[in-house]
C-alpha cells in the first residue's frame, strides 16, 4: 500500500503485537505493585488498605524487618550468600571462559555443550541433585550456608562463562598478541590487556550472578538445614503458608529492589559494551608495556 504523493509503502504498526505485550507486561506487573504497595500498609491487613508508613520497615518495633531477628537474618543471609556467590563464580567463570576459548581439539566441543548444561537443567533436578551428592558422596560438606554456598557457585559460573566468552570472540587475540610483540610476558599481557578489556563483561556477569543468588529458591531450600540458613525466599515461602504480615511484602520488596538494581547495573554495562564496541591499546596504555 502507498500513501499518495510518497510514492513509498506506508509501514503499519504493529498495534495488535504491541497490545498483547503490554498487556502481558500489566498481568505480570500488576500483582507485585499491589504486593509493594502494602508492604507500606499502616496496618496488619495484606488486602485492606489502611494508609501509608513505613512501619513494616523500621516502624513496628517487634515485627518489622527492621527489628525482627528472623527476618533480618534471612536478608542478612541472601546478601552474604549472593555476595559471596559472586566472588567466586566471576573470577572461576572468567578463567573457565578463557581456557574454553582457547581450548583446541575435539575434546573442547565437548566441554563447552557441558559447560551450558547447567542452564537448560531443570532447577529442582540441580537442586534434587546437590542434595543427594551432599548427603551421600561428599558427606564432609555440612549442609547449610557451605552446601549453599558451593550449590550456588555451581549454577551460576556458566552465566559468567557465557558473558565473559561472547566479550572474547568480540575482541579477538589482536590485543593480547600486540602486547607480546612488544615484549609483555603471557602474565603481563593478561593483566595489563585482557583484564581491562573483560572487566565491564565480569562486572555485568556478576551482577547476574548476584541476582540469580538473590532470588533463587530451590537450591536454597534443598540444602539448608535450619532457621540458621534460610534466605528471603525460603523465609517467604514458609511466611507466606502461616501468619502472614505485610512484613513479608517489606521483606521482598527490598529483596527485588536489590535484584532490579544488580540486573539494571548489568544491563546498563553491556549496553555501553555494544555501543563502545571494545577499546584501544593506547587507551590501554599497552605501549608502556
Amino acid at each position: 500500500m502507498t500513501v499518495p504523493g510518497r510514492g513509498g509503502p506506508r509501514r503499519r504498526r504493529p498495534w495488535v503485537l504491541a497490545t498483547i505485550t503490554w498487556l502481558y507486561v500489566a498481568w505480570s506487573l500488576v500483582p507485585v505493585l499491589i504486593a509493594i504497595q502494602f508492604s507500606f500498609n499502616d496496618g496488619r491487613s495484606r488486602t485492606s488498605w489502611q494508609g501509608a508508613s513505613f512501619r513494616w520497615y523500621w516502624g513496628d518495633p517487634f515485627a518489622s524487618v527492621a527489628h525482627d531477628e528472623s527476618l533480618r537474618l534471612a536478608l542478612t543471609n541472601s546478601l552474604r550468600l549472593g555476595l559471596l556467590t559472586l566472588l567466586i563464580a566471576t573470577p572461576l567463570g572468567t578463567a573457565m571462559a578463557v581456557g574454553l576459548t582457547r581450548w583446541r581439539g575435539r575434546a573442547s566441543r565437548a566441554s563447552n555443550s557441558l559447560m551450558l548444561l547447567p542452564l537448560a537443567t531443570p532447577e529442582i533436578v540441580m537442586g534434587s541433585a546437590l542434595f543427594i551428592v551432599f548427603t551421600n558422596l561428599y558427606t564432609a560438606v555440612p549442609l547449610g550456608r557451605t552446601a549453599q554456598l558451593i550449590g550456588h557457585v555451581t549454577f551460576s559460573i556458566s552465566f559468567v562463562v557465557v558473558i565473559v566468552r561472547a566479550r572474547l570472540l568480540s575482541i579477538g587475540s589482536e590485543y593480547e598478541t600486540a602486547a607480546r610483540d612488544l615484549g609483555a610476558s603471557p602474565v603481563q599481557a593478561i593483566r595489563t590487556v585482557l583484564v581491562p578489556l573483560l572487566a565491564p563483561s565480569m562486572f555485568a556477569a556478576g551482577m547476574i550472578v548476584f541476582a540469580a543468588s538473590m532470588d533463587d529458591f530451590v537450591v536454597s531450600s534443598f540444602l539448608s538445614t535450619d532457621a540458621s540458613s534460610v534466605t528471603v525466599p525460603i523465609k517467604l515461602y514458609s511466611g507466606v503458608r502461616t501468619s502472614p504480615t505485610p512484613a513479608l511484602n517489606a521483606l521482598a520488596t527490598l529483596l527485588l529492589l536489590g535484584s532490579v538494581l544488580a540486573i539494571l547495573l548489568a544491563w546498563l554495562v553491556l549496553r555501553r559494551l555494544r555501543r563502545d564496541g571494545g577499546s584501544t591499546l593506547d587507551e590501554l596504555g599497552v605501549t608502556d608495556v
